[in-house]
């Protein structure tokens, strides 16, 4: 059976990017993120989830954090020089992003939006992000992923 490629896969494999695609086994819902770290047998701080936030000034900014971490929204806005950042209702990822909850990827997304990956992941050899879709995971080098969608580090989970 021909895999079927995302959207994400083929911009990887139009820019020469190599990936790893890992499916998993779901149902119909999301999967929460450390679930999928064990049902594709990866440590959990290689696998990233992909937030979409809001600003104080409207504009749209993209957070990949660790799995088992939780995004700061103070931090995040210090990251990006905002008042105040907030998660955008699952209503609206899909018409902004192209993706659906649960399968949102940081790379082709309808819009190349800001994007600040928790700094964790300069610190690993593979990150895993959903390919974009539910039951897809791709894994790269995070300096190829961070390059690609333009990003750039910082600080931005909650102290554990």
């Amino acid at each position: 059976m021909k895999e079927q490629k995302t959207n994400a896969m083929r911009i990887l494999e139009q820019k020469k990017i190599p990936y790893e695609s890992i499916d998993y086994p779901h149902g119909d819902g999301p999967v929460d993120g450390v679930s999928v770290a064990q049902l594709t047998g990866s440590a959990p701080e290689t696998v990233f989830k992909t937030l979409v936030t809001v600003g104080a000034s409207r504009n749209h900014y993209v957070f990949v954090v660790p799995v088992e971490r939780e995004l700061s929204l103070k931090k995040a806005a210090a990251a990006v020089g905002e008042k105040s950042i907030a998660m955008i209702h699952v209503s609206e990822i899909t018409p902004l992003t192209g993706y659906v909850r649960g399968g949102c990827s940081p790379v082709g997304m309808k819009k190349l939006f800001r994007t600040v990956f928790d700094r964790s992941a300069e610190t690993i050899d593979h990150i895993q992000v959903s390919g974009g879709r539910i039951g897809t995971q791709i894994s790269l080098k995070p300096a190829d992923l961070i390059a690609l969608v333009r990003g750039e580090t910082a600080d931005i989970t909650t102290e554990e």
